[in-house]
């Protein structure tokens, strides 16, 4: 079969970027589609040479950098693709990407890491934490959203079968299109994340510096405990914002951007590391747990899914400073129990490999499926 990849952007290499390099893998020779593609040239590897077809939105002013000013134009933009020579359509969505017009006989599998969440029910948070909740601009961005939101469920019916990266996505395709989703989680390369049973006394968080990471709230959490030390690693829009948090206490350092060795350094000798946001998956968790970190994780998300409570880590159950401490001080009277041994057992269980094996099934099963309708229709039944 003649097979199309899309995604929704290519700008950096991180969680969506690597379940579109297993993609590519699994089927080499299919042909790429994104709104934009700005990644830098190191970062290009994992496309195995591939350049992908791109928009307009390439070409728009200021594109670069702000290609996501560009959204209420993405549903446009998506449904300009002729994709019409392909037989199978694999799209990897958080966005628009599922919005890729298709006809009858072709098949469109999305793996959706998530209903565009800023736009359903994360959409008041959203405009509370973009500073967009008062005034023209409120309005504005609510209209922007209702359109998304309209065109992310109208598009859904354009997709033959849906592959969830998490239980947790799964539940929100069907809340918000009313469809089944197989699951199958995302692929962590664990090789690269080697085991370390010594570990140092401190705390780690890493992330990008963007607001539902809750990264201030790390930080919040713990200036409170001046005798815990904790490690910030990370960039994005909230760095400076964390490290004026970190300013005037000693307990907390903000290193910035670190270079995976560096962070892996990190990782590999915490006593924990410490996990505030509410992911559709949540990849570093596993990565620690690969390392034989434990994790103190917000129990709600994907990491209700890869965090064994007691076993490989802890949950607080609120997104709160006071809920995050008392998690903290329970891990410092228990985490002793807690063996790097079973961290790494766990995360073994999202590896590269797996993640292959389950992909390849839940296509094939799709294709099976769709089959016979194929037939019906080229035998004129």
């Amino acid at each position: 079969m003649k097979v199309a990849i899309v995604v929704d952007w290519l700008t950096v290499y991180s969680g969506a970027e690597r379940v579109v390099e297993q993609i590519l893998q699994l089927y080499p020779e299919a042909d790429l589609f994104s709104l934009i593609d700005f990644l830098q040239d190191d970062q290009r590897g994992f496309l195995n040479g591939k350049q992908a077809t791109t928009s307009f939105i390439q070409r728009m002013p200021f594109a670069r950098t702000r290609y996501r000013s560009y959204l209420p134009l993405m549903p446009l933009a998506i449904e300009q693709f002729d994709l019409s020579s392909y037989d199978l359509i694999i799209s990897s969505s958080h966005a628009v990407a599922k919005g890729v017009l298709t006809g009858p006989d072709q098949l469109h599998i999305c793996y959706i890491h998530s209903p565009v969440r800023y736009a359903w029910d994360l959409q008041h948070q959203y405009l509370l934490q973009s500073g967009l909740s008062k005034g023209v601009k409120n309005w504005i961005a609510r209209w922007s959203l209702h359109y998304i939101r309209n065109f992310d469920a109208r598009s859904s019916l354009g997709v033959n079968a849906f592959i969830a990266n998490s239980e947790f996505i799964a539940r929100r395709v069907q809340k918000c299109y009313r469809r089944p989703a197989e699951v199958v989680y995302p692929p962590v390369n664990i090789a690269d994340f080697g085991l370390e049973p010594s570990k140092q006394d401190f705390y780690l968080a890493a992330s990008r510096m963007v607001p539902y990471k809750r990264m201030d709230l790390i930080a919040q959490a713990f200036r409170q405990m001046p005798d815990r030390q904790l490690v910030i690693i990370g960039d994005g829009p909230d760095l400076e914002k964390v490290r004026a948090l970190a300013a005037d206490v000693t307990n907390i350092s903000v290193t910035g951007f670190l270079p995976f060795p560096q962070m892996r350094h990190y990782m590999q000798r915490a006593k924990a590391f410490v996990f505030a946001a509410e992911e559709d998956f949540g990849i570093t968790p596993v990565e620690a747990m690969a390392c034989g970190t434990p994790v103190i994780a917000y129990g709600k998300g994907g990491a209700l899914e890869t965090v064994i409570d007691g076993r490989t880590g802890l949950f607080f159950p609120q997104q709160t400073t006071e809920s995050l401490i008392q998690a903290v001080e329970r891990f410092e009277e228990m985490g002793h129990v807690i063996r790097p041994e079973s961290c790494r057992e766990q995360a073994e269980n999202f590896s590269i490999e797996l993640f292959r094996e389950r992909f390849s099934r839940a296509v094939d099963v799709a294709i099976q499926e769709f089959q016979p309708s194929s037939l019906s229709t080229l035998a004129g039944v």
